[in-house]
């Protein structure tokens, strides 16, 4: 069944939208309160609240505080923390819910809200869905009596025990000292973090992507655009790029010849470690239909599988958590450590992936070795609001070209065509041994969609 108001990852849209309006989001946090109440055994419930830098921040972490108060739910929070911080105190401060304000790695005029559970796990679908019947029918809350109305009060340590947090994953005496990083948080929720948590652990800091207003969040920086990174990089004489999302939730790295490091390249190296030292769970890796074929390919070589979900690092959690692998993540860099966390964390994965260089005395180039990745091409089809994504899918003219496609690449390469969960925009992938055989099937693809429109 689909949903209405939420998507791939938590409810999405431009602030003050009818997508994101003040009165639906109290809505909401009144229906999620309701919802996920139920079997609280106490009679003081209380949710995390954080948020990235975005202006719209101040109007929505409000509007959360009207919705849950009124539902007699206490308020904790935290301000500008990474999504994965919010997770872990969920967890740590034994909240009923955790929320997160953020659009994750949209530009600023987008925001929207992330639900995790008490145990830091993003709410399941059937929770989405029971919320959203309650946004619809807002004359079924349960308000309050003015004697029971909640508060708000703000975790001013929340800063520091994320950082211990992150520092207990590592081994007792692990340092950085001697290692020069550049470190750009995207003008997001890591700002304050990051570079702190780098810079207590011995290492060389250069910081870009800290000076946030509101505006410049994911603004030609960040995970999603390396090429500021790659140069400060290169001038410094940097050992490590490290690169983090408007939420902090994803890690991309750069090596120290400027060459960019993503999350398959990631997740080959911290199998191959962890298998060699008899920590890996499950006999394999836990990744979405967005992996690369080369990365398959190599973990097969071990003796490892790779476990493939829809996108979305919720879906990737879900499948680790309920089949026992404890490595997974996205190759766009949300990478999880269930040993640790239960959510992407871009912080940690750059610790963890720290921690196996020094032990093993590797340059961050290495990372790079393992496999060469198949050819790969991601196009993407805006489509106007009066086009349904999933009915442009559903067409027999794109699935006839679907299937022409597999049929011509056959174990050669793979076709993935889908709607996007979070913009107006049909997603076209295609991977092969070859560039001129994707490029090929994805003019195929994209014309057959642009004919359907």
């Amino acid at each position: 069944m689909s949903t209405k108001y939420f998507g791939t990852d938590g409810l999405r849209a431009e602030a003050n939208s009818p997508g994101l309006t003040p009165d639906l989001v109290m809505k909401v946090a009144q229906a999620a309160a309701q919802v996920m109440s139920k079997n609280i055994p106490h009679n003081r419930p209380t949710v995390v609240i954080g948020k990235d830098t975005r202006l719209s921040g101040y109007m929505i972490e409000a509007a959360l505080q009207a919705g849950f108060t009124s539902m007699g739910f206490y308020c904790l929070l935290v301000g500008p923390l990474p999504t994965p911080a919010v997770s872990m105190l969920a967890r740590s401060l034994r909240a009923d819910l955790g929320v997160m304000i953020t659009a994750s790695h949209n530009p600023y005029q987008d925001n929207g809200i992330k639900i995790f559970t008490p145990s830091g796990v993003k709410i399941c679908q059937e929770k989405v869905l029971e919320i959203e019947a309650l946004v619809d029918t807002p004359e079924k809350f349960q308000l309050a009596p003015a004697d029971k109305i909640g508060k708000a009060v703000r975790i001013e340590d929340a800063v520091g025990r994320y950082i211990e947090f992150c520092k207990t994953t590592l081994p007792k005496d692990f340092n950085l000292q001697g290692l020069r990083v550049v470190v750009d948080c995207a003008h997001g929720a890591s700002y304050k973090i990051a570079p702190k948590m780098f810079w207590e652990l011995g290492a060389q800091v250069i910081r870009i992507g800290t000076d946030p207003d509101g505006f410049n969040i994911n603004r030609g920086c960040g995970a999603t655009d390396v090429d500021s990174l790659r140069l400060e990089v290169a001038q410094h004489g940097a050992d490590m790029g490290i690169a983090l999302d408007g939420d902090g939730d994803r890690l991309i790295l750069v090596d120290e010849k400027g060459e960019e490091i993503d999350g398959d390249h990631i997740l080959a190296s911290m199998a191959t470690y962890l298998h060699e030292q008899g920590q890996l769970a499950g006999g394999g890796v836990v990744s979405t239909v967005m992996a690369n074929m080369g990365l398959e390919k190599y973990l097969e070589t071990l003796g490892l599988h790779l476990v493939r979900t829809p996108v979305g690092d919720h879906h990737v959690e879900a499948t680790m958590r309920t089949e026992g692998y404890n490595l997974g993540g996205e190759s766009s860099g949300h990478l999880i450590f269930r040993d640790y966390a239960t959510t992407g964390d871009g912080i940690l994965a750059a610790l963890q992936i720290l921690a196996l260089l020094r032990q093993e005395g590797r340059k961050a180039s290495s990372l790079r070795k393992l496999f060469t990745p198949y050819p790969m091409t991601l196009e993407n089809v805006r489509l106007s609001d009066e086009y349904d994504a999933g009915e442009i899918v559903a067409s027999k003219a794109v699935q006839k070209s679907v299937q022409q496609a597999e049929k011509s690449l056959g174990k050669q390469g793979r076709v993935l065509v889908r709607k996007s969960g979070t913009e107006p925009l049909i997603r076209v992938m295609v991977e092969a041994e070859t560039e001129e055989m994707v490029a090929a099937q994805v003019t195929a693809i994209t014309e057959a969609i642009n004919g359907v429109l």
